[in-house]
């Protein structure tokens, strides 16, 4: 792996976007100071935030479920992301590792997808920083868990 420090980089990048989109992330924003992302609600009034589930969005069961399921599988494949990227940057090629995380993050994709798509919507709602973060965090986690799993030993 000759451009282990790219693959390091692109791993470490797409933990972080996994890290704000569904932990620190609003999906969608209220003006007036309501935020709504996969892990649940927040209302923010005169500096002080309070937080709520996703009850009151009327979205069904499913839908908070997909949230949960959102919020979980990013933050799971974050945690694998890290440790891949640590083992890169230690000059070994963790396939199974790789392979790992790669399902992780399709797994955090689906749910995510649905999660975005099955959005009941709420007036006023804009998209936020959360979901753009969230492909932002496969694509490059992809790219960089796929590059460890094609990669050939090199010999010193």
């Amino acid at each position: 792996m000759n451009k282990r420090f790219v693959v390091v980089g692109l791993v470490l990048i797409a933990a972080v976007a996994f890290a704000l989109s569904v932990q620190g992330g609003r999906w969608w924003s209220i003006d007036g100071g309501f935020e709504i992302g996969p892990h649940g609600s927040r209302q923010c009034f005169g500096g002080e935030c309070k937080p709520a589930g996703l009850g009151w969005v009327a979205g069904s069961e499913r839908w908070m479920r997909l949230g949960v399921a959102t919020w979980a599988g990013g933050l799971f494949s974050m945690l694998l992301l890290v440790v891949l990227a640590g083992t890169v940057a230690g000059k070994r090629i963790p396939r199974l590792l790789a392979k790992t995380t790669l399902v992780a993050i399709a797994t955090a994709t689906v749910a995510g997808t649905w999660f975005y798509l099955s959005y009941p919507g709420v007036n006023g709602a804009s998209v936020d920083r959360g979901a753009w973060l969230f492909p932002i965090a496969v694509l490059c986690g992809a790219a960089g868990a796929f590059a460890v799993v094609r990669a050939r030993p090199t010999t010193a």
